[in-house]
């Protein structure tokens, strides 16, 4: 059986995304994303809770994120958990950070009126994939089919 390894997170940037291009081109951002959540403790106050997330994006979803988001931005991220170690001082360290595969930004950009994107849902948001995307067959609405042999039952519609 195979295993899942995927995350979900909605927050704001910590900084601007750091972009940097290895060797061929390729690109590689770097931020942090803080998440939050709140509980009421046992005295019925209200408690804040904030995660701090090391997001790392590659090649175009990478450069996308250099054109478009910037400390503060509020996003949608989904992605995986990615963890590695090294040797410091004859130490061993390990991290764990977020390896981001696609996200939608959850507000407009600065100076744009209207729907932002050009979705037709009437959101406000953009979605970047770090995959190539895939054609995404959206269901075709059909007309509702008429019952009784045919017959137009709405004549007296003025369209």
């Amino acid at each position: 059986m195979r295993g899942l390894n995927k995350v979900t997170l909605i927050g704001h940037l910590g900084k601007d995304p750091e972009v940097t291009y290895m060797e061929g081109g390729i690109a590689r951002a770097r931020f942090s994303l803080a998440t939050s959540d709140s509980y009421l403790d046992k005295q019925g106050n209200r408690v804040d809770q904030t995660e701090w997330h090391d997001i790392t994006l590659w090649r175009k979803l990478a450069e996308t994120a250099e054109k478009f988001l910037k400390k503060g931005s509020y996003i949608y991220l989904e992605g995986r958990l990615r963890s590695r170690s090294w040797e410091d001082n004859g130490v061993k360290k390990y991290a764990t950070g977020i390896e981001g595969q696609t996200f939608f930004m959850l507000e407009k950009r600065e100076g744009e009126g209207g729907n932002y994107g050009g979705n037709n849902g009437g959101g406000d948001s953009q979605q970047y994939q770090g995959q190539p995307q895939q054609q995404q067959s959206q269901p075709q609405q059909q007309a509702p089919q008429e019952s009784g042999g045919g017959q137009d039952f709405n004549d007296d519609l003025p369209f």
